[in-house]
């Protein structure tokens, strides 16, 4: 689909909570003169443990109130909420583009071996219908472990990327795919790139570890040509505690000059709370 240059603001990005920051630090780059906007839904994370219909309503109030800001195009940097939401949003509102995250299984049959791939995602990802077309769709022929990584995304959202509890938790996630064999590992989450230490240390050298925000936001790129008219800026909100979100962003990503706005939906014009 084609965006209407003269009418374009933002691109929109949204998430649980921090994972999709995997996805908007490529985007920042890709695209260092775009007007940036991503809210976190901290106060609902983890999304994974959420039932469909609570991850469909959030995406709904999140993706009305990113275009009321101005987005043109939204970036779904969350595979929970793009496997149970995104084919909705894209019904609701169809003159936006929407680009969702998806495990890239393609990539995965490519890579792998011994056709023994692993899947390592949130729980109701690895519950999805539309997951699990996908690996039928594009994983004919080869052995796919899907494994719902419970608790993981708690730990990385308090800001813990790597105690003892969180490497004997990744380790036990792990521990299946191990048994099953596979030479080939997918990250099906946005926030598991922000412990991948863990997942190659439990996983060992045997086994290829495959990311997936990269190819997110290049597509993304692709749907948004630079402009000279650009001038960049990156606006986050989150439905949590601002001070907290803003702490973890100058600890693990280093960006200490950048604000965070609370976010309401239930409030008059979705914004509330003091900027920090």
């Amino acid at each position: 689909m084609q965006i209407d240059l003269t009418t374009r603001r933002e691109i929109g990005v949204f998430d649980s909570g921090v994972g999709g920051f995997t996805v908007l630090r490529e985007l920042r780059t890709l695209l260092p003169h775009a007007r940036l906007r991503y809210l976190a839904d901290t106060a609902y994370a983890p999304y994974g443990s959420r039932t469909p219909e609570e991850i469909r309503a959030r995406s709904f109030a999140i993706t009305e109130h990113l275009i009321a800001q101005g987005a043109r195009l939204i970036v779904i940097a969350c595979n929970t909420a793009t496997a149970h939401a995104i084919d909705a949003l894209r019904q609701q509102w169809p003159a936006v583009p929407f680009v969702g995250t998806e495990p890239g299984i393609k990539p995965a049959v490519a890579a792998s071996a011994n056709g023994r791939i692993g899947l390592l995602a949130t729980p109701a990802t690895a519950r999805s219908a539309r997951l699990h077309a996908l690996i039928e769709r594009h994983a004919a022929g080869h052995e796919v472990t899907v494994q719902g990584c419970a608790g993981v995304v708690d730990h990385i959202e308090a800001g813990d990327l790597g105690s003892p509890e969180l490497q004997a938790l990744v380790a036990r996630h792990c521990a299946p795919l191990l048994e099953a064999g596979v030479d080939t590992a997918l990250l099906g989450c946005t926030h598991f790139p922000l412990i991948e230490p863990l997942w190659r240390e439990a996983l060992g050298p045997a086994v290829t570890l495959l990311r997936i925000e990269t190819a997110v936001a290049r597509r993304a790129a692709d749907l948004w040509p630079p402009l000279p008219t650009d001038a960049a800026r990156l606006a986050v909100e989150t439905s949590g505690d601002a001070h907290a979100l803003k702490a973890w962003m100058a600890e693990v990503l280093g960006w200490t000059d950048v604000e965070v706005q609370a976010w309401r939906p239930e409030s008059a014009n979705g914004l509330q709370g003091q900027t920090v």
